[in-house]
């Protein structure tokens, strides 16, 4: 559902006590905990059991497993209920809310307030937020920074996916598909990239794109924006931005880029590149995480670090320091010679992505792909788009759309993007039942192979399932 925002968004402090519908989330799991960081009383409900609603209690909230309007019985006057946009207007904790005339908030008013009183680094773009966001707040507790943060996933080497620092800097990762990013008032700001997508909440293209237009003007007067132009759509909003009377840094491999990266080495899970800024070379730097996209990230993080007034080796330290984000080409395990990654891509551009550095990886190995497409809205504009990409891979299992935020479509299933797979009928397979794939996976993996699972929905389940079906094969060998 959508809840609106308010004309006036309170700073948390004055929010009172905090109720969470959908608190397992990324983004409100983030805010939660910056809440309870802050002494703030804060509950909450989620549909599904998670370590996140785990880690939640263990540190101060009141978690329900489930809905039920009598959660809100410990509300007030002057509470706060937070809604999740996964949430229906049926939810009995909404509809029990509005008939008590709490106040409502969507998540990124919510967001808005923990910001409150510090200066906003906001990350913007349709792909690569979540790592460069992570980058970027690794970059900067490396630097001495020590900012407040709140990522769209966690952060391999916390563990979490908010915290709260001491220094006057707030680093957030800031979402387009509702519109949440024009919220904010960024101080400074990345966009990563513009390329459309969540069509479902715009409606066109040129909607999509407008809004990261209308972005920039939200950031502050004379405010900082870093902009990946290797990409057409960031690329664009340059000239815009500089027009703004903002301060304008390019990033990329392009020649024209303000600060640059060359030279271009990717071996294994690493890549390795030197640092140009405004014609200077600054050294080289070496990431633990592979793929270009990746390396774009990295550099985006770096010159927004730079601009902050931090020196390179220091956030080259944190930079160097990063292993990424949870369900970014995450390692879940290798079994038998069989390498087990799992990553959120879900747009043909991702996708790629990913693929490309899955090769990196696999070296000589083959790369054998679940992916579960995200969003029947998507799946109809995109379905054959993702399949072309995937024909990167050397084998591809496609389950069935993952359903959130609408309706099953009988005519949008996981048959389009697979028979758009430009890869031999024997290596494509679509197979609704997703409990049979791990199985599947692990009898057709060889040692030096390495398998993916690919999507924003649940087939991260599929990682840890897989694993175990390596280490039965491995064991039935071995008799």
């Amino acid at each position: 559902m959508r809840v609106a925002v308010p004309d006036v968004i309170l700073p948390a402090a004055d929010l009172g006590r905090v109720h969470f519908v959908g608190i397992g989330g990324a983004g409100l799991s983030a805010i939660a905990r910056l809440m309870l960081a802050r002494g703030i009383a804060v509950s909450g409900s989620d549909g599904t059991d998670s370590p996140t609603l785990a880690a939640l209690r263990a540190e101060g909230a009141e978690v329900h497993l489930g809905h039920d309007a009598a959660h809100l019985a410990h509300l007030g006057a002057g509470d706060t209920v937070v809604v999740s946009t996964a949430v229906r207007e049926t939810n009995p904790e909404v509809v029990e809310a509005q008939a008590r005339g709490l106040r409502l908030l969507p998540r990124s008013a919510a967001l808005a307030a923990v910001m409150a009183g510090r200066r906003t680094v906001a990350v913007a773009g349709t792909h690569g937020k979540t790592t460069t966001t992570g980058l970027l707040v690794s970059a900067l507790l490396a630097a001495g920074a020590d900012p407040t943060y709140a990522v769209g996933g966690d952060l391999t080497a916390t563990g979490t996916n908010a915290g709260e620092g001491t220094g006057d800097l707030f680093v957030a990762e800031a979402d387009e598909s509702d519109g949440a990013f024009l919220v904010y008032t960024p101080h400074a700001a990345i966009v990563t990239n513009v390329e459309a997508d969540h069509l479902d909440s715009w409606g066109t293209e040129e909607a999509y794109a407008a809004a990261f237009t209308d972005f920039l003007d939200r950031i502050v007067p004379g405010g900082l924006v870093v902009l990946v132009v290797d990409d057409p759509g960031a690329a664009r909003l340059a000239d815009a931005a500089r027009e703004r009377d903002l301060q304008v840094v390019t990033v990329g491999e392009s020649e024209d880029a303000v600060v640059r990266a060359s030279g271009l080495v990717f071996a294994g899970t690493t890549s390795r590149f030197t640092v140009h800024d405004d014609g200077v070379e600054l050294g080289t730097l070496s990431l633990r995480i592979p793929g270009r996209h990746y390396v774009l990230d990295a550099l985006a993080a770096l010159a927004c670090g730079l601009r902050l007034g931090h020196a390179f080796d220091d956030l080259r330290a944190g930079l160097e320091a990063f292993t990424g984000t949870r369900r970014r080409m995450e390692h879940k395990g290798t079994v038998g010679g069989v390498a087990v990654y799992d990553s959120y891509a879900h747009h043909p551009a991702e996708i790629a992505g990913d693929l490309q550095a899955a090769r990196s990886v696999a070296g000589d190995g083959r790369v054998l792909v679940a992916f579960q497409p995200h969003l029947v809205s998507r799946t109809r504009l995109m379905g054959a788009e993702m399949g072309a990409a995937l024909g990167a891979a050397d084998e591809v299992v496609v389950l069935d759309v993952y359903l959130a935020r609408e309706d099953a479509d009988p005519e949008v299933t996981g048959a389009l993007v697979a028979d758009a797979v430009p890869l031999p009928e024997d290596v494509v397979r679509h197979e609704p039942d997703a409990d049979t794939v791990p199985a599947f996976l692990a009898g057709r993996a060889r040692p030096g192979d390495l398998v993916l699972t690919l999507g924003a929905g649940d087939v991260t389940r599929l990682a840890p399932l897989t694993l175990a079906a390596l280490s039965e094969r491995e064991e039935a060998d071995g008799d």
